[in-house]
């Protein structure tokens, strides 16, 4: 059993088996999250995996299918911290799944520097616009906004704590490319493999994964597109074979 506060509810995550709980005006993952789950580079038996802005957990939960490595998460907010903590214990994971209460600016200095192979993120995508734009949901705000953490923020952070020849993984807005690969230059992470997600065929982009190597030599390796839904508005094959394993 698992205990249940306010509006949340007790999602399946999508095809697995597992079980991840959300709510509807705090937070509930989103398809970003789900291809850069898919996205990173995962060692399969074993290692040391960081996932920033965690949110509920989704990142971990999912990356805990590829890899039977050790997964820690980092959140800020406390309430999807604890959402994140009850559904790794729900689901039996806590032997190798943990959940951090804190902001990642301070994990360099809490966690060690270099100790993860792998660190993957999800930052809030928006620049802080005015306070009369910004979500008057909290937890919305920032999760969506760089009000906690700045691109540049997460960037460093993941620098810090990812080794020598080890790989960072992003999901963001295609309209930072720019800043992603510059922050990821300064912070020496050398970008390996880009993919941009287009909504559908004939429409621009909206999203990219990118994939570097702290200290790693120059060679980008662009991906071929991923098309999110067909002309009909389902999802196309190579979608569902992501989301449902068909």
């Amino acid at each position: 059993m698992v205990e249940l506060i306010g509006d949340e509810r007790l999602d399946y995550l999508l095809a697995e088996k597992m079980k991840i709980i959300q709510s509807p005006s705090v937070f509930s993952f989103s398809l970003d999250a789900v291809l850069l789950a898919k996205f990173a580079y995962v060692p399969i038996q074993k290692g040391n995996l960081l996932d920033l802005c965690s949110g509920n957990g989704v990142i971990p939960l999912f990356l805990s299918l590829r890899t039977k490595g050790n997964i820690t998460g980092v959140e800020i907010q406390e309430r999807l911290y604890n959402m994140a903590v009850r559904s790794i214990e729900y689901n039996g994971l806590s032997d190798r799944l943990r959940m951090i209460l804190g902001d990642i600016k301070e994990m360099p200095k809490q966690l060690g520097y270099g100790k993860f192979d792998v660190v993957t993120c999800n930052p809030p995508y928006f620049i802080t616009p005015s306070q009369e734009e910004i979500n008057e949901n909290e937890h919305l705000a920032i999760a969506r906004h760089e009000i906690l953490c700045t691109l540049e923020d997460a960037v460093s952070a993941s620098s810090q704590l990812v080794r020598q020849g080890g790989k960072v993984s992003f999901v963001h807005r295609s309209g930072r490319l720019i800043d992603m690969i510059t922050l990821m230059r300064k912070y020496k992470l050398e970008p390996k493999r880009l993919q941009f997600v287009y909504p559908k065929a004939g429409k621009e982009a909206n999203t990219l994964l990118i994939e570097a190597i702290k200290n790693g030599k120059p060679d980008l390796k662009i991906l071929p597109p991923l098309m999110v839904y067909q002309d009909d508005n389902e999802y196309t094959p190579e979608m569902r074979s992501i989301l449902y394993g068909e």
